[in-house]
């Protein structure tokens, strides 16, 4: 592997000055010295893999909101947003709100109470060693090749904007965060994801306001994207979900309603791992039921820095002779020289800003992307420790040795993610990869979770049987459409629908599969007491009280604000 490997350039759209190079080192070195400040409060096992327990709920909050705003926010749903409109924005409100407010409100008690390190953790205290394994494993799998995501999508930008070979770029990505992981552990990731919070609002709020100024505002937009594409179908949530054909995903609003709003959300923001394990840092109970409702707030704001450039590129994104630029799917890319539906966000950043400018917004993205990858690095760190290794290889070992394995399982899960990273050159867009690995491990696991938190007679025997059964279901029917297309009528419910569409329903089927086995093989085994329960099932727990004292201070009112919030935003954008 030579030099030139790494180095040679492609379709560079510009070249960075000396001010937007000192910007994105001074980033870089930034997050290395903050690996190296916590590496002395990541000694233990508590320390490393949950930050102490000593977030106050705004750092956990944010922290939340910000392990997901990584590639799939900047790269991805710009991309999708070109794809299929602003029904890219359902992932951020219907597809993220009420499962965020039902995480904190709801399940985090559990969660909190029961001391557990991890969902799979959770899972062995209600149904045993063989659900916590199942589950464990497939997460362990899906970080992986969810980090491979985020490296491929930080490489991209580099080769888009500046010419850098998209191995060199994957490799240097690879090593910061593999870096500071492995020496602060959650901590320095939660410092980390903070500040490129702030960053990436910094940088890629540029977009939407130059743009948006250009475009003459929301409503001239909106009639420039109709007049060029010949249909106001892309700047509408809801009046176009009435059928399959009326709108560009190929949808139906029951697919939104209850594959995306309930299965596919309510799977992600309360069972994965990754987002989870930052509100399990939070310092009390209270912090913790707050921390996603705070999430959920600046989760509502983010379609403004994502969504909206995406819809921009279709009416200002121009060739250099002047014709409306017509963006392709990644495989189409890579074989033609056209830019993908994943380069939209790096070309309107291109467009949009000038030196000083460009590297802040570089560097806005770069942030993103490592934030994902620190996210998904980390939870796989904790769940191979806590729940594959010390679980069946090596049990009760002195917790250094526990520490030492979630730094070298860091290294090991980041080199797994940069294989992971050149799979994801074969997708369409990183979107429908994403949200086909959503449907074949989340969705199922959302039921397993649901049904053990809120059902006392879900057994151990029911909750193993419905992940397996659940997980596999999900898998043959992706095999089935990939080997016949024509089966896509069956599992879509029509064959207008597009991959986005086909992978709601999917996560949809494989959910009630999974709770349809669960609750068979359940009523045929014996389930645990009531005492067995307390502190993992509604109906069997005394709920602590939280210590709000005054409206102003309890959880559920804000959640009740932010809820009020929602409802007014999806009617606006009708």
């Amino acid at each position: 592997m030579t030099l030139a490997f790494f180095l040679a350039s492609s379709r560079q759209l510009t070249q960075l000055s000396g001010v937007d190079i000192l910007i994105l080192l001074l980033y870089f070195v930034v997050v290395l010295f903050i690996g190296f400040y916590v590496k002395d409060s990541a000694n233990t096992s508590e320390e490393f893999f949950l930050a102490g327990r000593e977030m106050t709920a705004w750092i956990a909050g944010l922290s939340f909101v910000s392990a997901n705003l990584g590639s799939l926010e900047l790269m991805g749903w710009a991309g999708a947003a070109y794809q299929y409109g602003i029904l890219a924005t359902h992932w951020y409100w219907i597809g993220a709100i009420p499962a965020m407010l039902f995480l904190g409100i709801v399940m985090m008690p559990f969660y909190y109470i029961s001391k557990t390190h991890s969902v799979p953790g959770y899972l062995q205290l209600r149904f045993g060693e063989g659900a916590r394994a199942l589950s464990a494993i497939s997460f362990g799998l899906m970080t992986v090749l969810m980090s491979g995501v985020n490296m491929y999508s930080m490489a991209l930008v580099m080769k888009v904007v500046l010419g850098w070979n998209i191995n060199f770029s994957i490799w240097v990505g690879a090593v910061t965060v593999g870096l500071y992981v492995m020496l602060g552990g959650l901590r320095s990731a939660i410092i980390n994801e903070v500040l490129q919070f702030v960053l990436i609002w910094a940088g890629a709020a540029l977009i939407p306001i130059v743009g948006l100024i250009e475009a003459g505002g929301w409503t001239n937009l909106k009639a420039q994207i109709a007049a060029n594409l010949g249909t106001n179908d892309y700047t509408h949530m809801w009046s176009t979900l009435g059928s399959f054909s009326s709108n560009p995903m190929g949808v139906h609003w029951s697919g939104i309603v209850f594959g995306l709003g309930f299965v596919v959300a309510f799977g992600y923001w309360t069972t994965d791992f990754l987002v989870v394990q930052r509100v399990l840092s939070a310092n009390n109970l209270r912090a913790a039921k707050m921390a996603p409702v705070i999430g959920a707030a600046f989760k509502m704001a983010v379609p403004f820095i994502v969504i909206v450039p995406g819809l921009l590129a279709l009416a200002v994104l121009r060739n250099p002779d002047g014709s409306l630029m017509h963006l392709v799917p990644e495989s189409v890319a890579a074989a033609t020289g056209q830019h993908s539906y994943n380069e939209v966000l790096p070309l309107m950043l291109v467009r949009y800003c000038g030196p000083g400018l460009l590297g802040l917004g570089i560097t806005a993205l770069v942030a993103g992307f490592m934030s994902g990858m620190a996210g998904n690095v980390s939870a796989f760190s904790t769940v191979w420790t806590y729940d594959i290794y010390g679980a069946f290889i090596r049990k009760n070992a002195p917790d250094k040795h526990y520490v030492f394995m979630g730094r070298a399982s860091t290294v090991v899960g980041m080199l797994a993610s940069v294989g992971t990273a050149y799979l994801v050159m074969n997708a369409a867009s990183i979107m429908d990869y994403v949200q086909a690995l959503f449907s074949f491990f989340i969705a199922p696991l959302f039921g397993t979770v649901i049904l053990g938190m809120l059902w006392k007679r879900a057994t151990g025997a029911g909750g193993f049987w419905g992940l397996l059964v659940g997980t596999v279901s999900s898998i043959s029917m992706w095999i089935w459409v990939q080997r016949d297309p024509s089966a896509l009528r069956y599992i879509a419910l029509s064959p207008d629908a597009k991959p986005m569409a086909e992978n709601i329903y999917r996560a949809l089927w494989s959910w009630l599969a999974c709770i349809l086995i669960t609750v068979i093989v359940s009523l045929m085994t014996k389930p645990k007491t009531d005492a067995e329960l307390d502190g993992l099932v509604y109906g069997a727990t005394v709920i602590p009280d939280d210590g709000s004292v005054g409206l102003l201070q309890k959880p559920i009112f804000w959640a009740g604000v932010v809820a009020v919030v929602f409802v007014i935003l999806n009617v606006i954008f009708w």
